[in-house]
């Protein structure tokens, strides 16, 4: 809850943070105090919502501790065991993300939190803002991302309440235009033959057998618009396609990691087989809860294991994605779409 009493102004080099107390004299978005609410707006604007500090962010970008990224979907709506935690509200230049942003410490690791749907699950899966969730990431400095997500089956020995690290994906949503952080006088097109970091799926892969030693290694994820579910004759057609599993929200979280340069991989919970299974009752809302509850605490085992095995140093692929996409010279780039995009382009000045 934020407070009600007056709050000071507190103006730094870097930041402006709206808090009742006063943080240390130097600070960035990572060092705000334990167990405290965080507003975290431009330096020098009282705006009711406006973004982090861009200018400031392009220059603290590559000095930022490298975090993990935690974005907890249905069933998953927070995350126990994190020490000297904050909650931070973010405001982006493309509005605002599902939820304040739970930041702290697990096995020494700076660790960031957003529940997708928001708490409560607020959110349908088109009213998600990916692009602020994934920018408020990357400003605290995200450079590895675990996505938990629940997904219907398409194949048999894929079950219910069976754990899945898809490594491909089918976009069926054709909502392009709004999941990617680039255009306004930027033009990127980034590589995506391989949607999920290999070296984060592997990590997680490993983690999962610790708790579920059917995990199933790969899958083709394929993400649909919802908020209904399938068809019997859409489900039959995803089959045929070649798809192995069915959500709604995978697909702009991985396109918006790839251009932010964050490394990204599914733990997908099964909850059901969608419909096209003749002998089992069609997907309802009471069975996918009922799954993800019994599957919600082994999921938080599983994340909190492979934290310890993820580097500190980002090297993957993944984090150097801009190196090859970024078709529009520097010297070109508009003031504002640099500005915006600070957080992602600040290494290239």
């Amino acid at each position: 809850m934020r407070a009600t009493t007056p709050r000071k102004k507190l103006n730094t080099p870097h930041l402006q943070i709206l808090a009742n107390a006063e943080p240390p004299e130097k600070y960035t978005a990572a060092h705000i105090a334990p167990h405290r609410e965080a507003d975290i707006r431009p330096h020098g604007t009282l705006a009711a919502a406006c973004p982090i500090g861009y200018a400031t962010t392009m220059r603290m970008n590559i000095a930022q501790e490298a975090a993990i990224g935690v974005i907890g979907g249905s069933g998953l709506y927070e995350m126990e065991g994190i020490g000297e935690f904050s909650g931070l509200t973010i405001h982006t230049p493309f509005g605002e993300p599902s939820d304040k942003i739970v930041s702290g410490r697990i096995a020494g690791r700076k660790v960031c939190f957003l529940p997708r749907h928001g708490g409560g699950h607020r959110l349908l899966p088109h009213e998600i803002n990916h692009r602020a969730n994934i920018w408020a990431l990357r400003s605290l400095g995200v450079r590895w991302l675990i996505s938990v997500t629940a997904v219907g089956s398409l194949r048999e020995e894929f079950k219910p309440r069976d754990i899945v690290l898809p490594d491909q994906m089918i976009d069926r949503t054709g909502t392009g235009a709004k999941h990617t952080f680039f255009g306004n006088g930027i033009a990127a097109h980034v590589g995506f033959a391989d949607p999920y970091c290999n070296d984060l799926r592997r990590r997680l892969l490993a983690s999962a057998r610790l708790y579920a030693p059917a995990a199933h290694d790969g899958g083709t994820y394929l993400c649909m618009n919802g908020p209904a579910f399938s068809t019997r004759a859409e489900a039959a057609m995803h089959r045929m396609m070649g798809a192995d599993l069915i959500g709604m929200t995978n697909a702009p979280e991985s396109r918006l990691c790839r251009e932010a340069e964050i490394a990204c991989a599914a733990l997908a919970l099964v909850t059901d087989y969608d419909c096209w299974k003749e002998d089992e009752q069609p997907v309802e809302v009471e069975a996918v809860v009922e799954n993800l509850n019994a599957n919600s605490s082994l999921a938080k085992r599983i994340v909190r294991e492979v934290i310890a095995m993820i580097p500190e140093y980002p090297d993957s692929p993944a984090h150097r994605a801009l190196d090859t996409a970024l078709f529009t010279p520097r010297a070109m780039w508009p003031a504002k779409a640099a500005q915006d995009l600070a957080p992602i382009l600040g290494r290239f000045g």
